[in-house]
């Protein structure tokens, strides 16, 4: 006999997904019964936050959703935060959860983790399906790969009560998942061609949405001569050393002079964030009324004013764009016009951020190929605001947007386990680690190749600078740091510390190293 449990693994295998990521519990001992011979790796967190952004780090680089299993209640309740990230930053993400047994739900009788209703405090952030019976697993795990991808993509919720996990089921179904792309309005690509025909100092703006369609980005690119700013969801969009890239947030005042001169604008999959566009919240983005915007969310859309406004798949719009334009290359001195953006914006950048980006720089050139995964720290901030990866989706973090704190380690395994024998770097500050230290074990016990550089300025650095700023009394932003070679060694883990110097850091981090490794950063 098949139970729900042995066939909801079936039927996520069956839909691609090869690593899960939980802790497992009482309440989903049915569904880990159907882990032994599914061909799932199960990879076990320290925190169910922990196993969310590990199944945010492996969709981000894997690009294929990432899966949590999480108990009910608090296990779900944990794991909330990671999804609200993944939700603002567009990552396909199903958590997988127990709830109680039907009869018992909202009738509030004190139940081991019980919630007045679960599913529908999650329907504030995301989609929540119910496995109400053996009948409709099928149906809703087919609902819930759909709605990770219906327009804009991002988290799921799907539900399986106790009482139904044990029970009888049907094989899971061989599928394959379409995702459904929309196509642009010819009419409107018409129109788009024309007045990107005419441009003579034209700038693309591209944001999450191009990841997936950098082929086509670069040829639009280098075809209009034009340069292209990216925001940190985009980030290495463009190979390393392009001359039309511009890797600086349109929060400088020098990027925002590129895109105020030009004569036509393009966005592509954006949503002008006040993360990537407005940092420090001045106010003064150029007016974009004109813009051309393609976006594959119509409420994107919908916010923000445009000339033209194309509801498409990113890589579609970008294809029909390159068919109508032709062969021929322009000349409006794009590369000129990034370059002097390049140097504008990073000889503006804040005092500090130099020696931090300097730091960031470093890991890059010592670990060329590396996959760099951000938490909210210094020199991170540093990077959003000006930082060129050294490979396509070699640079992201949670430091815009929902702006997670703890998000690294765990999104490093992730990271490090969707796409084996790259080295991964998780950047951390010593206050970030204290928020998901667990998940360092799990790199262990998993053995994957990452280097945990912790910027250690022995408190929330950047808190009590902003604190400082306006005047107000620095309270709170002095927790006493982790005493980091004791724990390096509790954690089994090799460690080293540096000196805040770039050519320290990268002399160590070019040592050969197979496992996962801690490298201080002495910030202070």
């Amino acid at each position: 006999m098949t139970s729900v449990g042995e066939a909801l693994l079936a039927g996520l295998k069956v839909r691609g997904v090869d690593v899960i990521f939980g802790i497992p519990g009482v309440h989903t001992i049915e569904v880990y019964r159907g882990l032994a011979g599914s061909g799932v790796r199960h990879v076990t967190a320290r925190h169910e936050q922990g196993a969310a952004f590990m199944a945010d780090g492996y969709a981000r680089v894997s690009g294929k959703p990432g899966v949590a299993l999480v108990i009910t209640g608090p296990g779900l309740t944990n794991a909330l935060t990671a999804m609200a990230q993944a939700r603002a930053d567009s990552v396909p993400m199903l958590v997988i959860s127990g709830v109680n047994q039907r009869a018992s739900l909202g009738q509030g009788l004190g139940l081991l983790h019980e919630l007045p209703e679960q599913a529908a405090m999650i329907r504030a952030l995301c989609p929540s399906f119910q496995v109400t019976g053996p009948e409709a697993l099928e149906r809703c795990l087919n609902l819930a790969f759909a709605a990770m991808y219906d327009g804009r993509v991002g988290p799921v919720h799907l539900e399986v009560p106790t009482d139904v996990m044990g029970l009888p089921a049907m094989p899971a179904q061989a599928h394959v998942p379409v995702r459904d792309l929309p196509l642009p309005d010819p009419a409107k690509v018409k129109t788009a061609i024309a007045l990107l025909s005419r441009a003579r100092r034209p700038v693309i703006l591209a944001g999450g949405g191009v990841r997936g369609a950098q082929t086509g980005l670069q040829a639009l690119a280098e075809r209009l001569d034009a340069p292209v700013v990216q925001t940190v969801n985009a980030r290495g969009i463009l190979p390393f050393g392009h001359p039309l890239s511009v890797p600086a947030s349109p929060s400088l005042e020098q990027v925002r002079d590129l895109i105020r001169d030009a004569d036509q604008c393009l966005a592509v999959g954006t949503e002008f964030g006040q993360t990537d566009y407005d940092m420090y919240a001045r106010g003064g983005f150029p007016d974009l009324a004109g813009m051309i915007r393609i976006d594959i969310s119509p409420a994107q859309l919908a916010r923000h004013g445009a000339a033209l406004a194309i509801h498409a798949d990113a890589g579609a719009a970008l294809t029909a764009l390159l068919a109508g334009l032709g062969e021929g290359i322009s000349d409006c001195d794009g590369a000129a016009r990034a370059a002097q953006t390049r140097r504008a914006a990073r000889a503006a950048l804040d005092p500090h951020m130099p020696a931090q980006l300097a730091m960031v720089e470093a890991i890059r050139d010592a670990l060329p190929g590396a996959i760099i995964v951000g938490d909210s720290t210094q020199p991170v901030y540093a990077g959003n605001m000006y930082y060129e990866p050294g490979r396509s989706g070699g640079w992201f973090n949670a430091a815009t947007g929902y702006g997670a704190l703890g998000y690294g380690p765990g999104a490093a395994v992730g990271a490090a386990l969707a796409a084996p024998g790259v080295q991964v770097v998780c950047l951390i500050g010593d206050g970030g680690l204290q928020f998901s230290p667990g998940e360092l074990r799990t790199a262990v016990d998993e053995h994957l190749p990452i280097s945990f550089v912790v910027w250690n300025n022995a408190g929330f650095r950047e808190i009590a600078e902003a604190m400082a700023s306006v005047g107000a009394k620095v309270i709170g932003c002095d927790p006493s740091p982790l005493k980091m070679a004791p724990f390096a060694a509790a954690c089994d883990l090799p460690f080293v510390s540096v000196a805040c110097d770039p050519d320290a850091l990268q002399a160590v981090l070019a040592m050969p190293s197979s496992g996962p490794r801690m490298i201080e950063v002495r910030a202070d």
